[in-house]
């Protein structure tokens, strides 16, 4: 059996075959192309166990690869050895990979079903689109302020609107342009969000929860991916960076912080979910005030 690591690059990747013994067998580069990375799936033995770094370009290749390979998704973070090499170069990742896989020992990322996947980038699509058009907010911000320029309205309210559109400036009707366009954009992913949403009684369920509406339920579930993949509450909590963070010597242990890892999505909807849900409970708002006075 030959063990297969693959460090990915934009516009190459650099492999390492190794056999049974830990021998290389071969080592090179492919491009990132379909034709070569194909030409390079069909060059080995069906079921070859490959090992691939996780990277902004792992997605296409580790669906080709999977399609008649055993793929495995290389946690950099986890997998020190990579990590703090002190000669980091890309034949002696791919080695490494390759010598990980071989020893049972690679740390793998959780690679969720396509369907998932397609979720997941969906309500990222509208994060981003969302945080594109409060940058373009910050930029007016930024303007009213360098032009010593005052509207005694809530900024972005039909009032404020209102006086705002008087200014005659060419920044101005630009800054409007890509708002109106940006809200188009945000509204059309908002309804096929909410028609996800709709026809999936687990997000319906997930809606149950004070603070939890159609985006937000659709993006916990995405982030989240198969829940059966862990083995109780704790464990999600703890790949959803909420837990504590502890530290424990000489019999003494200390809790501190929340570790902060795993989706930052996940962490950022999680608090803003919490955020909303204590404006409608009253237990939760008695927590947060009680928090908020210690904050």
């Amino acid at each position: 059996m030959f063990f297969v690591g693959l460090d990915l690059h934009k516009n190459y990747s650099e492999f390492a075959i190794m056999d049974n013994d830990g021998r290389l067998i071969k080592h090179g580069r492919v491009e990132n192309s379909l034709e070569d990375m194909s030409r390079f799936s069909n060059s080995l033995p069906l079921s070859t166990p490959i090992a691939m770094e996780s990277s902004s370009t792992w997605y296409w290749s580790y669906k080709l690869l999977s399609e008649r390979h055993v793929v495995s998704l290389s946690n950099p973070v986890k997998n020190k050895a990579i990590a703090s090499a002190k000669v980091k170069t890309d034949k002696v990742d791919s080695i490494m990979l390759a010598t990980l896989l071989r020893g049972g020992f690679l740390a793998e990322s959780y690679v969720p079903p396509r369907e998932i996947i397609e979720l997941r980038e969906l309500v990222r699509h509208r994060a981003n689109l969302v945080r594109e058009r409060t940058r373009i907010k910050n930029l007016i911000h930024s303007y009213l302020l360098m032009n010593n320029i005052h509207i005694d309205a809530r900024p972005f309210t039909k009032e404020f609107m209102r006086e705002f559109i008087k200014i005659e400036d060419v920044r101005i009707k630009s800054y409007l342009r890509l708002i109106d366009a940006l809200n188009a954009e945000i509204h059309d992913a908002s309804d096929i969000i909410v028609q996800r949403a709709k026809d999936n009684q687990e997000l319906r369920l997930l809606m149950t929860i004070p603070g939890i509406s159609y985006y937000s339920a659709l993006l916990i579930a995405s982030e989240i991916g198969e829940i059966d993949r862990f083995k109780d509450s704790s464990s999600l909590v703890a790949y959803a960076g909420l837990a504590p963070s502890s530290y424990s010597s000489g019999g003494r242990t200390c809790h501190g912080a929340i570790t902060k890892q795993g989706s930052r999505m996940h962490s950022w909807i999680i608090v803003e979910s919490a955020r909303v849900a204590s404006t409608h409970d009253p237990r939760l708002r008695l927590f947060y005030e009680r928090v908020r006075s210690r904050r």
